[in-house]
């Protein structure tokens, strides 16, 4: 049966646009069983992937499940339209409320139009200078190109997403009329070929968006190639998998290729070569490794034995949110791979979800507190900036929990457990080293509850005028508290020992550890000034030099109290706070 159709043709149906992939009969409709194929650009628009009762009649580029559809060759689709009409269509539709005269014409109707109203459509279209036609049917630029140029000529931001186009020479002959033009968005258009080279077209484009294309990274690479002023490029949501040739595209400061299906880093080696680059975003693959590894050597260290991976310096943010990371050795890694590195995306990774090293489950801000202390030079996270008394906490939160691995670990696997941290002497040099509370075997069950609690001594200061009160209230109290027991919960439990308003205590943890802050040299005013929060004494226990207690304050949050609390005991000193500083606290 004959039809006006064409494989590769782009077609619109009640709005939806696809690709005919197939024309011929299916098995099982009877005698009218010519159909056609069409993948639509909506992946969730059609029934099936090409595949009707168990025969394949077709690919869909997309690898959707429910991409495609097959329709009667006898369906009447939407018609296509110039650049033009859709730019009229969208941005100049006709003004219902200027009278027109209908006339009739050897039997057609022809409407008059005043010049007043052509003036003022004129005038709106002159003045755009972002034009958005995307899923408007254009197939063709206009019989007249120069008339583009005299319409629209501002135009520096074009959307031609989602349209009819069957060779790319029909972009190019839309974007050489607009001189202004920086931001290209062709997403979701299907070429079978670009064989045309650009003339000087895209010399002022420097944003390019090809998302949802499925065409070979060769074809796409040739097509950006020839926009020779492109400083950021976005080939997102294509199934790729490899990039195994050089870009070189020399002026390229981000690139995007988020959802894709990228498994490791060493996939993106090739991109090492842009020495320009700045911003890499890949965000939603299926990355979990820096290098890909044998299934047998997976979990072992091979970075002696492999090339190292390391892209340019210029190269300052990475988004690597919501892909398969599920070991801090990758993020270890990071800043060889990436020596650039300042801004870094990692939420949404399985590793965030693991239980940490001393058996408790993470709170929120706990693995953005490790990622802070494992990456030295990192100075926003997440979209947030690293101020440094976060990452002084995050430090020191860092090496507690190191320290609650250690203490837990046999004595001849310790220096096994300090490999796994390769920041940790630094950070003891830093902030000195944790205290490490080991107990033996005989000493604690981890299947007794023991291991999971933590008995305090809590004791009021300062103490209170009354005598009856300070009697009652400063008494030292015993309680032992299960790990797992947020900070909110912990201070609901003392707030009732003291019969005082949760949020306005403080608790402070006396580790009863001396920290060494000056030499007699160095006494002077100004630095027991500086410590005047905490006890400070001479020559504790015949050291010589000034010496404080370590104190840790417990603030506010959803964190468990084991993570903030070293030990199987703790001595809290708990201070009540007036309303005015409770208030600015909270």
């Amino acid at each position: 049966m004959p039809t006006n159709y064409h494989v590769g043709q782009r077609v619109s149906f009640l709005n939806a646009s696809g690709t005919v992939r197939y024309i011929g009969p299916i098995d099982g409709l009877g005698k009218d069983n010519v159909r056609l194929g069409i993948e639509w650009d909506n992946p969730a628009r059609g029934k099936h992937d090409g595949q009707y009762k168990g025969k394949r009649y077709f690919e869909c580029l997309s690898g959707s499940a429910t991409g495609a559809s097959f329709m009667r060759t006898t369906a009447i689709a939407d018609v296509p339209q110039s650049f033009l009409e859709a730019v009229r269509e969208k941005y100049a539709p006709p003004d219902p409320d200027v009278p027109t005269t209908e006339h009739v014409i050897s039997g057609k109707v022809a409407e008059e139009i005043g010049f007043d109203k052509i003036r003022r459509q004129q005038a709106q279209l002159h003045r755009l200078t972002v034009v958005l036609v995307d899923g408007l049917r254009i197939n063709t630029a206009e019989k007249t190109d120069s008339f583009i140029k005299k319409t629209c000529p501002r135009v520096s931001e074009l959307d031609l997403s989602r349209n009819l186009f069957e060779d790319f020479e029909t972009v190019l002959r839309i974007c050489g009329e607009l001189d202004s033009l920086t931001t290209l968005r062709i997403n979701n258009n299907k070429f079978p070929h670009v064989q045309s080279k650009a003339r000087g077209e895209f010399r002022g484009v420097r944003y390019l968006e090809m998302k949802e294309m499925f065409m070979p990274l060769a074809e796409m690479t040739s097509l950006a190639k020839q926009f020779p002023s492109l400083e950021e490029l976005d080939l997102s949501l294509n199934a790729l998998n490899q990039i195994d040739f050089g870009l070189r595209l020399d002026s390229l400061k981000s690139l995007a290729l988020e959802f894709n299906r990228f498994t490791n880093l060493s996939q993106l080696s090739w991109l090492a070569e842009l020495q320009s680059l700045e911003s890499l975003k890949l965000k939603g693959n299926r990355i979990s490794t820096v290098m890909e590894l044998p299934d047998h050597d997976r979990g072992q260290d091979l970075s002696a034995s492999r090339p190292v991976l390391t892209f340019g310096t210029k190269l300052r943010f990475v988004d690597l949110s919501y892909n398969l990371v599920d070991s801090w050795d990758f993020v270890d890694n990071l800043p060889v791979t990436f020596p650039g590195l300042k801004a870094l995306r990692l939420s949404q990774n399985p590793v965030h979800l693991k239980t940490a090293e001393h058996g408790l489950p993470y709170t929120p801000d706990d693995p953005s507190m490790i990622t802070v202390a494992r990456i030295k030079a990192l100075e926003v996270l997440d979209y947030r900036e690293i101020l440094p008394e976060y990452r002084a906490n995050a430090e020191g939160f860092y090496l507690s929990l190191i320290a609650k691995e250690i203490a837990t670990a046999n004595e001849d696997d310790v220096s096994l457990v300090i490999s796994r941290h390769k920041r940790y002497q630094e950070l003891c040099e830093i902030h000195g080293p944790p205290t490490i509370d080991r107990k033996s075997a005989d000493d604690i069950n981890l299947k007794f509850l023991e291991a999971r609690t933590i008995k305090f001594e809590f004791y009021l200061h300062p103490p209170v005028s009354n005598e009856r009160e300070m009697s009652r209230k400063t008494a030292t109290v015993l309680r032992e508290i299960p790990k797992s027991f947020n900070i909110y919960r912990v201070k609901g439990i003392v707030g009732r020992i003291f019969n005082h308003p949760p949020l306005r205590l403080k608790l402070t943890w006396e580790t009863g550890i001396w920290d060494p802050i000056a030499s007699y040299q160095e006494e002077t005013r100004s630095s027991e000034t500086q410590y005047e929060a905490s006890e400070i004494v001479h020559d504790p226990e015949s050291k010589q030099g000034k010496w404080m207690k370590r104190e840790v304050e417990i603030k506010d949050s959803t964190r468990a109290i084991g993570v903030c609390v070293d030990g199987n005991r703790a001595k809290i000193r708990v201070e009540p706070m007036s309303l005015s500083n409770s208030a600015r606290i909270v």
